[in-house]
Parts: C-alpha cells; sequence; structure tokens
C-alpha cells in the first residue's frame, strides 16, 4: 500500500471527522483522473505558514507534532495535486485572509506571531467557520424540503415568472480555509511515519488478530 493509498483509507475511517469538501475529493478521486495545478500554486511564505498552522493545529506534546511530521509539504502536495480550481482558490484566499487578519491585529505577519497570538488567530477561524458552516448545511436542507416538496418550491417562483428547477444533484458544500487545512493536517499526521509509530500505540509484527481490545485509561489508540 502506497501513501495515497493510505490517506484514502485513513479519510474513510475518519470519515466523521472530516469536511464535506474534503470527503467529496476522495470519492470523487476514485472514479475520475486528478487535474493537477500548473506551476507552483503557492509562494515560499504560504508554505511556511501553511507547516506552521498545521502545527498549532497538532502541536508538540508527549508526541511529536505536524511540522516534525512533515505534514507541511504533505498539505501543499494534496491541494495543487488533488483538490479541484474552486478549492483551490478558496485555500489561497483562506492564506491570504490569515495574513492579513495577523497583520490587523498584531501589526506582525503571521510567522512573526507568538504560539499564543497564532493560536488566538485559528480559534476565532475555527468559530467563524462553524457558524458559516452551520447556517450552509440549514439552507441545503431546506432546499432538500423543496426537493421533496415541488408545490412549495413553486409557490416560491411562481410570482416572478420563473419556472422552478430543482436540482437533481445534492448541492455541494462551500470549501472553506480551515476545515481544509484541518483535515490534512489530521490525514497528513496519522498517516505520516511518526503519526503512526508514536502518538499512535504501533506494534511493528503484530501477533494474533483481535477485534475488540479493551484500551486503559490513557492509552494510545492503535494505529
Amino acid at each position: 500500500m502506497n501513501r495515497r493509498e493510505a490517506v484514502r483509507n485513513v479519510a474513510f475511517l475518519m470519515g466523521g471527522a472530516l469536511s464535506a469538501t474534503t470527503i467529496g475529493v476522495f470519492l470523487e478521486g476514485c472514479n475520475s483522473p486528478t487535474t493537477k495545478a500548473k506551476g507552483s500554486l503557492f509562494t515560499e511564505d504560504q508554505q511556511k505558514l501553511i507547516t506552521e498552522v498545521a502545527d498549532i493545529i497538532i502541536p508538540t506534546t508527549s508526541s511529536p507534532g505536524a511540522k516534525a511530521a512533515g505534514v507541511g509539504p504533505f498539505i501543499t502536495m494534496m491541494i495543487k495535486d488533488c483538490y479541484p480550481d474552486e478549492a483551490q482558490q478558496a485555500f489561497v484566499k483562506g492564506l491570504e485572509d490569515l495574513e492579513k487578519q495577523a497583520k490587523d491585529e498584531y501589526k506582525k505577519s503571521f510567522l512573526e506571531l507568538t504560539v499564543a497570538q497564532r493560536q488566538e488567530l485559528l480559534g476565532k477561524l475555527r468559530d467563524a467557520t462553524v457558524a458559516a458552516t452551520k447556517v450552509e448545511k440549514e439552507k441545503l436542507e431546506e432546499l432538500d424540503k423543496q426537493k421533496t416538496d415541488p408545490e412549495k418550491a413553486k409557490s416560491q417562483t411562481e410570482n416572478t415568472g420563473t419556472i422552478s428547477i430543482l436540482p437533481k444533484d445534492k448541492p455541494k458544500m462551500e470549501p472553506r480555509f480551515f476545515s481544509i487545512i484541518r483535515d490534512l493536517t489530521l490525514l497528513g499526521y496519522f498517516t505520516s511515519e511518526v503519526g503512526a509509530t508514536q502518538a499512535y500505540a504501533f506494534v511493528e509484527i503484530p501477533g494474533r488478530y483481535d477485534g475488540c481490545v479493551d484500551l486503559k485509561p490513557g492509552q494510545k489508540v492503535w494505529s
């Protein structure tokens, strides 16, 4: 199994913790060829910023963090090689907005901020992402209801002189920078050698298979 296959497997195992954008990338990747972005998608400073953001999401604790696991280069590779143009543009804009916010609030580049300041900025970004995603999900749920109630959809458009045409496919969630970088940080870390062997409990040559093993308090999950 190569690294890409391992990443895909972990993506499906972690499905409940991943955004719709990331899950969609892996599902579509099973059926369609990947279109790679031409040229360099990120500046050198943006590549460094990605690495530092990942290390805030998974910092060094009792095990090495995202930076030590090489998650930054993994994220840039995944965005460039696997994500659609819309998500790439949203991600680059997210990097630009994060840098602008750092300069607006602290008069410094994100790379010059302290760990506490970086955590504060990313905390605000996380909260804003959660709130925006909640609103978007509510709107999509309303669209789903309209699909099952054509008369309601018709009544909303008949006064405008337009014909109600309900979408055949479920509308996609808008790609969001924080959701994507959080997802890829998790995927990159837990499919890396560092994540699999030091953050997880690792046995190089396991014995018999036991499908149900009780974990002791504080014990690491098996890789």
